[in-house]
């Protein structure tokens, strides 16, 4: 199969037409047509090989060329040194429980501690990676060991628990280990009967769905979770009405990833009143969801449905959000940066990518879309921007 078959075949597995895709990545649905029939047979140049893996959701740029001598890690993250000790851990189930068992309190000290330090750390994962492989196998070990009501708790902070560790995951290249937390994840929380841990693995395992591109699961998960929850929450807490609301932007951004503008921004919206409801200045651990995130949240709603000019307002207007947690403000200083790529503002984009560098070195590290462009900016750009943008790409492993 030669580049245009490939670019095809991978088009029609997203379920994308030639002008969808086409109007991603700024071309002509004539141009696309021909590179696909092979009229067009010279490979085009990297930044537009780029822009095709990155709306085709391709992680290896071979998948698109042929061409294996250009390594994966060019445009995914590296995986992490504690990533075999999380594996390790994630799979020792304890068929035949034995061990000293911690009190559930001092399980949820642990875990809100980790939390805390997730969002306060630049280097997030490797903050996690110290911590999870104790917690995983701790909250495992309760869940085999406590029996009726403790049990129901223990099988809710297994779940949280797993989450955590979904977090860890994300963006190395262990899709399917990320996928055993996510259901395991499930699972927990459906035996607990607990509605907060349940919208958290719903949360979690929407996540997954999209991230594999199956945006039909992702929704369908998302909407169960909701019907299921929305009963409970006038006479649940705060943290329930926040799940409702994260799994609200959820449905947000799967809807402006399939480019489906108004149900993209009537589901954000949705998120944003609900999101007024909450304290002032309340921070969700788990979700990051609290009013301070919305203006963050229309900044990847507008990237999503590729619209350059409302994504550029935005990202205006919410470059300097203050959000509280230093891995979650470099995501969206990288969206940012996404929102000015479109607008083909390379200065801006640069500034933005340095940020994110600043906020939270490890989340640019592992960031496909920020390692595309700052490869696209260390090649082709602008020589007064190759400079900066090669000091960045040593920095996240990029140039190897």
């Amino acid at each position: 199969m030669g580049f245009g078959g490939r670019v095809r075949f991978h088009r029609e597995r997203a379920g994308m037409t030639r002008e969808v895709l086409a109007g991603r990545i700024g071309k002509s649905t004539a141009w696309l047509k021909a590179v696909e029939s092979g009229r067009l047979q010279q490979q085009p140049r990297l930044p537009i090989l780029l822009q095709l893996a990155e709306a085709l959701r391709i992680r290896n740029l071979a998948d698109l060329t042929g061409d294996q001598s250009m390594p994966v890690r060019m445009f995914t993250g590296p995986g992490h040194p504690a990533l075999d000790a999380v594996r390790q851990a994630v799979n020792a189930l304890p068929l035949a429980p034995q061990g000293t068992v911690q009190p559930l309190t001092h399980l949820r000290a642990r875990l809100d501690a980790a939390w805390r330090a997730r969002h306060a750390s630049p280097d997030h994962r490797t903050t996690l990676g110290a911590l999870l492989p104790d917690l995983i196998r701790d909250a495992q070990l309760a869940a085999a060991l406590y029996r009726g009501e403790p049990r129901r708790q223990a099988l809710a902070l297994l779940a949280e628990t797993y989450g955590l560790a979904q977090m860890f995951l994300a963006y190395q290249p262990a899709a399917d280990l990320l996928w055993r937390v996510a259901e395991r994840a499930m699972l927990a929380a459906q035996e607990s009967d607990d509605a907060l841990a349940l919208a958290c693995a719903v949360w979690f395992l929407g996540q997954a769905h999209r991230d594999a591109g199956d945006f039909d699961a992702a929704r369908q998960v998302n909407e169960d979770g909701i019907r299921v929850i929305e009963p409970r929450i006038d006479s649940a807490g705060v943290e329930l009405l926040a799940m409702r609301g994260a799994l609200s932007f959820e449905l947000a951004f799967t809807a402006a990833r399939v480019g489906q503008a108004g149900d993209a921004w009537r589901h954000w919206e949705d998120a944003a009143q609900i999101a007024e409801r909450l304290p002032a200045g309340y921070y969700q651990p788990w979700t990051s969801f609290s009013r301070v995130v919305m203006d963050a949240h229309a900044v990847t709603v507008a990237v999503e449905l590729h619209q350059g000019g409302e994504s550029a307002r935005q990202a205006q207007r919410a470059v300097y959000a203050p959000i509280p947690s230093r891995p979650r403000r470099g995501r969206h200083l990288i969206e940012v940066a996404r929102a000015h790529f479109l607008q083909r503002d390379q200065g801006a984009v640069m500034h933005a990518l340095e940020m994110a560098y600043e906020a939270a070195p490890e989340t640019i590290r592992y960031n496909g879309y920020a390692r595309r462009m700052t490869l696209e900016l260390a090649e082709t750009g602008p020589a007064e921007l190759r400079t900066r943008a090669r000091v960045l790409a040593g920095n996240i492993e990029l140039m190897v």
